[in-house]
């Protein structure tokens, strides 16, 4: 049977190796995390530490890995971040499932901006298992990635996503930030129980640091499940009772009875009046993706399937192309 292992928590693997296996999540039937992953090589046993760094992730677990982080005095970020304070009105994309990454940066080429990534440990935690970030950095759609809190393998590491920001804007100078999760949203089913809740902390963090706060919603009209339709309970939930801040929510223009409804879901939870609601006609609809129309999923489904989920993030993208370029806004209640 296949298996995953990860280069800095194993020592190297040939074939003929015996190796320990943790085979829950298969044994589970998971979608995202359904591998097997490779606990330990049993052949060989010893694996050197790599120099450098004092900051333990996977903290008190036999898994436990020292990294450099940015913030730490033998980083070369360590004198900026030591002063580092603000983003300087850098637009920070905050995400709630690692399946809008790849359409965000598409959305963003348009106008060849810079983007960084920041990745939460909302989800996976290496961000090895992300094949989409492996594909977005051959294709040179990202400049650089940061992995924060219990997350690694990013280009750079940091302890939170404070510091994980302002590291991605002092070592990539991106025109955007994008942060959330690596693949696996865990969900529940409840108001509360899901790591996506973390968006609201992310555009907090965003707004202390000077950077402009951008609420990705959750659209879909395909997602079987009601909690998810038209704009999902998880983004209501941030934008009702997480995020303290007077974030951008941008939205796409919608045929009349779905825009209808999502912009009624915004009103009954007063969230109309709470944030700047700015509505983008998105411009050759999910046309953006380009060649990738069939291969870009969410949840298993593809823009043909959810048009809604990928004009979202279409007018998301378009959107923080104006604003980086200094255009007005439509909005609805700018206030």
């Amino acid at each position: 049977e296949k298996c995953i292992a990860y280069h800095g928590l194993t020592p190297p693997l040939k074939e003929g190796d015996q190796v320990l296996l943790n085979t829950t999540a298969v044994s589970l039937k998971l979608g995202t995390g359904g591998y097997h992953f490779v606990l330990a090589n049993l052949n060989h046993t010893s694996h050197p530490v790599a120099p450098g760094g004092h900051i333990m992730k996977l903290r008190y677990t036999p898994m436990q890995i020292k990294v450099l982080s940015a913030e730490e005095p033998d980083s070369p970020f360590h004198e900026e971040l030591a002063g580092a304070e603000s983003l300087q009105g850098t637009p920070v994309l905050a995400v709630t499932l690692h399946s809008m990454l790849a359409p965000l940066c598409l959305g963003l080429e348009k106008d060849h901006l810079k983007v960084a990534y920041v990745m939460t440990d909302g989800a996976a935690l290496p961000i090895a298992f992300s094949e989409t970030v492996d594909w977005l950095k051959q294709e040179q759609l990202l400049a650089g990635t940061v992995t924060i809190g219990h997350a690694f393998g990013g280009d750079l590491e940091a302890v939170n996503v404070y510091s994980g920001l302002l590291a991605a804007k002092i070592a990539f100078k991106p025109d955007v930030i994008i942060a959330g999760m690596g693949p696996g949203i865990a969900g529940t089913g409840t108001k509360w129980g899901f790591t996506g809740i973390e968006q609201g902390e992310i555009l907090n963090a965003a707004e202390a640091l000077e950077g402009i706060p951008i609420a990705v919603p959750r659209i879909s009209f395909a997602d079987k499940r009601q909690r998810h339709q038209g704009i999902s309970h998880h983004t209501q939930t941030v934008l009702s009772a997480v995020c303290r801040v007077k974030a951008i929510l941008p939205l796409p223009e919608l045929e009349g009875d779905k825009m209808d409804y999502i912009l009624g879901q915004l009103q009954n939870a007063g969230l109309l009046d709470k944030y700047y609601c700015c509505v983008e006609k998105v411009i050759n609809g999910t046309g953006y993706l380009g060649g990738n129309q069939h291969r870009i999923t969410t949840m298993g489904r593809n823009a043909e399937d959810d048009p809604e989920f990928f004009l979202g993030l279409g007018a998301a993208a378009q959107l923080t192309r104006k604003l980086v370029k200094g255009e007005k806004l439509e909005h609805i209640n700018w206030a």
